[in-house]
């Protein structure tokens, strides 16, 4: 990595203050050479005015930051100046004028900082859902995989295997005379290996949680057409995603909605009206909103008939309360989508729920399917381990439980899944 790098490291302008790093072994050059002085004390703001080779670009302030103690891995430049675009390509044309610099590929400060040991893999996983996260759930789930809690964690269980293959392969070293004391290793080895899968099972059956966290729930609202599905979606999403018509088989394909439970991420998804037809358009639509509400965390039955029967394992809503006046069974709730009676209760059946189902407040970091793979490969490994026959054959699954352990913060086989992340990251993170 001889190049020096530049790019916007912050959102597109107009702003009212933009970021620009500049990382590489240039860096500190571009940085006196631009502000005409001495390089700045190290990891403090200065104020530095900025020149172009013809113009003046700006007066804003600057930071120093030598590798390696970057977040880079090695010397950086940032500057912090006013947000308008032409300041920006100003501060950058300038940039680019200086030898040996050039613009950053998408994610290419995250994929520096990953080879200079400043991230692991899952931190680097981590910064990604940072940067997509939409709710406090997901921002938190995001903060924990960033700041490396599941790769310590990883390491920690590395450590626990490195120590049990120590000692399987110390106890192939035991002459015949002395096969007592490896007899009770081996029960010992056996005893510690079966708690330990059991703990990672325990954790691996809680990551179907983190993904729905990272992810987001599904509920699909169900019902007859004209019940008012859509306006019930409008009101929850509080934006017009939906059309509301009179006309029955309005909705013919799913319409999918984000919303915000309470800090846990959700999808509302509007389907066609359930009933018999003859159009084989809507009634695809009819079968395709069947399958998806198979599939879904929560089905929301939409009725306009307060008599209709409970259903076994959905929240029955029962809509136009202005109309009918009828309350709604136990655990179930009544609405009028058109004056709006019954929606606040509504929403807050809908956050207790999600809050129920996910515990959003509680740890959960399992929420990548590799990471899932590989606790679930070391897991089946120190099984393997526990029952093994011979001391061998222990000390090989043992090795392979530890290497599973070390895929978590990327030792191995990760570079196909580097460029898939780096890939999502916007030029200059």
């Amino acid at each position: 990595m001889t190049d020096t790098i530049v790019a916007l490291a912050s959102g597109r302008p107009p702003t009212a203050i933009a970021v620009v790093r500049v990382s590489g072994p240039a860096a500190g050059t571009v940085l006196q050479q631009i502000s005409g002085a001495p390089l700045p004390v190290p990891r403090a703001l200065t104020m530095r005015d900025l020149h172009g080779p013809d113009s003046a670009i700006d007066r804003t302030l600057v930071a120093w930051m030598p590798g390696r103690a970057s977040a880079t891995g090695e010397d950086t430049a940032e500057f912090h100046l006013h947000g308008g675009a032409a300041v920006i390509a100003g501060l950058v044309d300038a940039v680019l004028a200086c030898a040996g610099t050039r613009l950053a590929t998408p994610g290419e400060f995250t994929r520096r900082a990953f080879d200079n040991g400043r991230l692991d893999m899952s931190q680097v996983e981590g910064l990604a859902d940072l940067l997509s996260a939409e709710t406090a759930s997901q921002r938190q789930q995001a903060l924990a995989l960033a700041g490396g809690t599941l790769g310590r964690l990883a390491e920690a269980w590395r450590e626990r295997c490195l120590q049990l293959l120590a000692e399987a392969e110390a106890g192939l070293d035991f002459a015949e005379d002395e096969a007592d004391v490896a007899t009770r290793l081996d029960l010992a080895a056996a005893d510690a290996l079966t708690t330990m899968a059991d703990e990672l099972d325990q954790m691996i059956a809680d990551s179907a949680r983190a993904a729905r966290i990272r992810d987001g729930l599904t509920i699909v609202v169900t019902g007859p057409p004209n019940v008012g599905k859509s306006s019930i979606v409008n009101a929850l999403s509080m934006r017009d995603v939906a059309i509301v018509t009179p006309v029955p088989g309005t909705t013919r394909d799913s319409i999918e909605v984000p919303i915000d439970l309470g800090g846990v991420a959700a999808v509302l998804i509007d389907t066609a009206g359930l009933r018999d037809t003859a159009d084989p358009v809507e009634a695809e639509g009819i079968a395709r909103a069947r399958a998806k509400a198979a599939a879904a965390d929560l089905v929301m039955h939409v009725t306009d008939n307060p008599d209709a029967p409970l259903p076994a394992s959905a929240l029955l809503v029962i809509n136009k309360l202005d109309l009918h006046g009828r309350s709604a069974p136990a655990g179930h709730v009544a609405i009028s989508a058109l004056s709006g009676a019954g929606m606040p209760a509504l929403r807050q059946w809908l956050v207790d729920w999600a809050a129920v189902l996910l515990r959003p407040g509680e740890p959960a970091l399992l929420a990548h399917a590799r990471h899932r793979e590989a606790f679930a490969e070391a897991a089946a490994r120190l099984r393997e381990a526990a029952s093994a026959p011979l001391p061998e054959l222990r000390a090989e699954a043992l090795r392979l439980a530890t290497s599973a352990f070390a895929r978590i913060a990327g030792r191995v086989d990760i570079d196909d899944v580097l460029d898939q992340i780096f890939s999502r990251f916007c030029i200059g993170k």
